[in-house]
């Protein structure tokens, strides 16, 4: 299932000095083992391939022969320290990773040709293995980002909060001193710092044989969930040959650019509104916005935001700048109005723009669409299942090798699932 002729090994028709060392298969197979065995530490890894003589020969290692051990060669030799394994993660190249990813998305594809005109886009958080995200232990300036952890120098501060919507939390009700301890609610938690990186996926569902990683990126935390978008749709766009005809997210990625990119490749987005904690626009029969007072808004002139990279419209307000002023008091009383300014709006004038907010998110059509977006939330809980969410790793290059080959794992589990299903729909 996985193709190993792309992957790359030493020319072994040139004369190198010293032993043959193994082929670098050899350790990628024995990661693919780590992740699906749930072992947690390389310790483990080499533990369990030592007490496994046989399987140490069929992951392609190169055995020091002794004809005096029970499998004709020496396993404690033969297997790499946990030093060597923890480097060897460390220092590939994760295109080649990549290309193993390729092959089993191919594989899915001619399985099930339908799988990939529904895709989910989603992004978890990844705890980086240093003391600053141990809330047990006591360290001053734990959330300074210009004090970098020790433990990895890699890892950035970042902000995981409990939904991606501009929501007011209710504030909590006073109580005496004397009872504060025993009567104190219980807050809502709506944010969470953190020490590490994120990684973003792809996932494509199909309704009969479930879920698959189409793509995947891992960047460290500091970065907002939008900007994974488009290094995942071009690994999407290659692999599937061209773009969804439906892609779900959450309110992270509710851009205008996405929304143009998704019906520029032929697709519909299926974002929630984020308005962050403000209310949502309102649009008169001109297409211009709708003031506090319920006036349509008049156009001013336009303009390019150079700084985001879209055309815009400023709109003003009818009664002070409109074909007939009007005499008449702001029925809101805006403060504005008084000062011969009135309400001022910015309105985006690129087509994604005005998929964005003329989106119907009551419809039928949207509600069986967004539902799809489970499944990024599935492949995120396999994906925690085995161990991506709290890595015993450092280093920015070991994390995002690590994540390649869990998503490696769990397209190797699809396979296995669909050609298991279609095994029992022909057995009579």
């Amino acid at each position: 299932m996985l193709d190993w002729a792309a992957f790359p090994e030493r020319d072994e028709l040139r004369a190198w000095p010293g032993s043959p060392p193994h082929p670098q298969r050899a350790y990628v197979k024995a990661f693919l083992v780590k992740i699906n065995e749930g072992l947690e530490y390389t310790t483990r890894l080499r533990r369990f391939l030592v007490n496994h003589p046989a399987l140490v020969i069929e992951l392609g290692f190169r055995p020091i022969a002794d004809p005096t051990q029970p499998f004709g060669f020496v396993v404690e030799r033969t297997v790499p320290c946990d030093r060597h394994l923890r480097r060897k993660l460390q220092t590939f190249e994760n295109t080649v990773l990549q290309r193993l990813l390729d092959s089993t998305v191919g594989v899915l594809r001619s399985e099930v040709p339908a799988w990939g005109d529904s895709m989910a886009m989603d992004v978890k958080h990844i705890y980086g293995w240093v003391r600053e995200n141990n809330p047990r232990e006591h360290i001053p300036h734990r959330f300074d980002p210009a004090r970098q952890p020790h433990g990895d120098p890699d890892c950035k501060l970042g902000v995981k909060e409990s939904h991606n919507q501009g929501q007011t939390v209710s504030t909590a009700t006073t109580v005496p001193v004397s009872n504060a301890s025993a009567n104190k609610p219980a807050k809502r938690e709506t944010k969470e710092y953190l020490w590490g990186y994120g990684t973003g996926i792809t996932a494509a569902r199909h309704p009969e044989y479930g879920e698959c990683v189409v793509a995947e990126e891992t960047r460290t935390f500091e970065q907002h969930d939008s900007r994974y978008f488009f290094p995942l749709m071009a690994q999407t766009e290659r692999r599937l040959g061209g773009g969804p005809k439906r892609f779900t997210a959450d309110a992270a990625f509710d851009a205008w650019y996405i929304y143009e990119h998704i019906h520029n490749a032929g697709g519909k987005a299926y974002i929630p509104l984020n308005t962050h904690g403000f209310a949502a626009p309102a649009f008169g029969p001109q297409g211009q916005h709708l003031c506090p007072a319920g006036h349509e808004m008049v156009r001013a002139y336009q303009y390019c935001d150079r700084t985001r990279g879209y055309r815009a419209e400023v709109e003003k307000c009818p009664l002070l700048f409109g074909a007939a002023k009007s005499t008449a008091a702001c029925p809101v009383q805006h403060p504005q109005f008084a000062k011969g300014v009135g309400c001022v709006k910015h309105r985006n004038l690129e087509l994604g723009a005005h998929l964005r907010v003329t989106l119907d998110r009551q419809s039928a059509e949207y509600d069986k669409a967004f539902d799809d977006r489970t499944a990024a939330e599935r492949i995120n809980s396999q994906a925690k299942a085995h161990g991506i969410e709290r890595p015993k790793l450092r280093r920015m290059s070991g994390i995002r090798n690590q994540n390649t080959l869990i998503y490696i794992v769990i397209n190797l589990k699809a396979i296995q699932r669909v050609r298991a299903a279609k095994a029992q729909a022909r057995s009579p």
